[in-house]
């Protein structure tokens, strides 16, 4: 690259076709520099199988909206689409399932060590009533009554505690938590030694004396499965009981886009309660749009781009020496920066007049292709019913499923949604195959048009749409205190999500005092008085 194409930021004109010379040079350098680095660069490129959206992806690329007249013969668009990715994002991608295969190992050793406590738990009185029979049977008195109907109390008991604890501790896991539950922690070290003192009671003063009263050894089995119970309604209060009354006012805002709920939550750690606000987020938010926010970023840039200042007469010198030639210069750089802030406030007082017509332009465009949408589906679902009309008086062998039928009708309307879906930024949410699901599914239940349509003319929650949308989100939980802390008035954590994040801000519901006042239903009696003289 030249002297020339080095200073590109500054430029010395001698006349138009010598300047434009030297641009067509510093345009050829740029292109050779910039061909020279994309060859160096690393990079991979993955085809993706033919699951693409229906309308391809060019909002979210940066590609301008289509008009009217285009895709004038176009159903549909399927195939394969190219996304390039570099040496980071492979690493980001490698550690990303070193992590998941890191959780699934101790989701599954977690799950183990549970098994193992909950045999051992089970296993204890049993071998409480078994081993006397196997080491010392002929010492043992025999059992009686009462003690004999002390094994259908054990039995049963067992049998209720084996539900109870099927019911509370393995219920399929919903997450994954970044830390240990604490109360399910220590209720099972609490279980864990429970258990070992009842062995070294049973070992020193059973065991190690062959006792012969075997109905005092069942008795001691049998308040050992009561003090099981009871610590199973502990973990019950504990676990479910304690969080059950709100404590806690939880503001949740969207990064991107400012959208906000509120949830009332109970005595919770950090990482349960952001696991309680993912819970509700797939269900209240409406789903994450990045290509909405294409339109403001675009027209800030365009704003920025629109002041171009060049300095024709070289870079001045850091600390100028007096004279007169230094102070010619010092003016006219002060005059150039003068020129700059009057331009630029010039654009900031037009600014607001472009967003208001670029806001009205894209909501005109947004009705029109709307109308059209409603009218076309419409009609489509008119064909149904001519359809249906038909086939009744068919042969059972002929009919159409609605999957068919949906198949049929799908490319009278393609076009009009296809259009919708771009100007709503909303092509990459839906594609051609979930379209038509969803149009037989309609189909199927008799629905109308509008019920056809209220999936696409407003944004829906996120479990609305396909699983691949938020199924391998990965969510990052950021917080000052430990997450394995309660909740506390004016705590905030953060939720990290690929490119947006939740923030959660904690309020403490306040304390409410009511007071009762009494009314003397006697007060509310009156007396009415008529005059018998009446005005002339």
């Amino acid at each position: 690259m030249d002297t020339e194409s080095t200073y590109s930021g500054y430029s010395y004109y001698s006349g138009r076709s010598r300047g434009s010379h030297r641009h067509g040079e510093r345009s050829r350098d740029r292109h050779k520099s910039r061909s020279k680095d994309s060859r160096s660069e690393k990079s991979v490129t993955i085809n993706t199988p033919p699951a693409e959206p229906l309308l391809g992806d060019s909002s979210v690329r940066g590609e301008p909206v289509q008009d009217d007249n285009w895709g004038e013969t176009t159903t549909a668009v399927t195939g394969t689409s190219e996304h390039s990715l570099s040496q980071e994002d492979i690493v980001r991608i490698t550690k990303d399932l070193e992590d998941s295969v890191g959780l699934d190992c101790r989701r599954y050793f977690t799950l183990t060590l549970a098994v193992i406590l909950g045999l051992l738990v089970f296993l204890t009185p049993l071998a409480f009533l078994v081993l006397p029979h196997l080491l010392w049977p002929e010492k043992l008195q025999s059992c009686g009554t009462a003690c004999e109907g002390l094994f259908i109390s054990v039995a049963f008991k067992l049998l209720i505690l084996l539900l109870a604890v099927w019911a509370l501790f393995f219920r399929p896991p919903r997450a994954g938590l970044p830390r240990v539950f604490v109360f399910r922690a220590l209720l099972a070290v609490l279980v864990l030694l429970f258990v070992v003192s009842y062995w070294l009671f049973y070992g020193v003063r059973i065991l190690d004396s062959q006792d012969e009263n075997y109905q005092g050894i069942v008795q001691y089995a049998v308040s050992l499965v009561d003090a099981l119970l009871f610590i199973h309604y502990l973990a019950i209060v504990l676990l479910e009981l304690r969080q059950l009354q709100p404590c806690f006012s939880v503001s949740v805002t969207r990064s991107t886009d400012g959208e906000t709920r509120q949830y009332n939550l109970g005595q919770l750690s950090i990482q349960r309660a952001a696991l309680a606000i993912l819970e509700h987020y797939y269900c209240d938010f409406p789903v994450h749009n990045p290509a909405l926010l294409s339109a403001s970023k675009s027209r800030a840039a365009k704003h920025l781009a629109g002041l171009k200042v060049y300095n024709v007469d070289g870079e001045f010198p850091a600390a100028p020496a007096e004279g007169p030639g230094n102070n010619a210069t010092a003016g006219m750089a002060h005059s150039q920066s003068r020129a700059m802030i009057a331009a630029a406030a010039r654009r900031r007082d037009t600014s607001h007049n472009e967003l208001y017509y670029e806001e009205a332009e894209h909501e005109r465009r947004v009705r029109k292709r709307r109308a059209r949408l409603v009218v076309a589906v419409e009609e489509a679902f008119t064909h149904i019913k001519r359809l249906q009309e038909e086939e009744q008086k068919k042969s059972p062998g002929d009919v159409m499923d609605p999957r068919e039928a949906a198949q049929a009708i799908f490319p009278s309307m393609a076009r009009a949604l296809q259009k919708y879906l771009r100007t709503t930024k909303q092509q990459h949410c839906h594609s051609m195959e979930s379209i038509q699901q969803h149009l037989a599914f309609c189909i199927t239940h008799n629905m109308t048009p509008k019920a056809f349509l209220e999936s696409y003319l407003a944004a829906g929650p996120t479990l609305q749409y396909s699983r691949d949308h938020w199924l391998s989100r990965q969510w990052t939980l950021i917080s000052e205190a430990s997450v394995t802390s309660g909740l506390k008035d004016g705590a905030v954590f953060v939720l990290r999500c690929g490119d947006f994040s939740l923030v959660a801000s904690t309020k403490s519901i306040p304390y409410i005092s009511l007071s009762e006042e009494y009314i003397d239903p006697k007060s509310h009696k009156f007396v009415l008085r008529l005059q018998s003289e009446t005005s002339v």
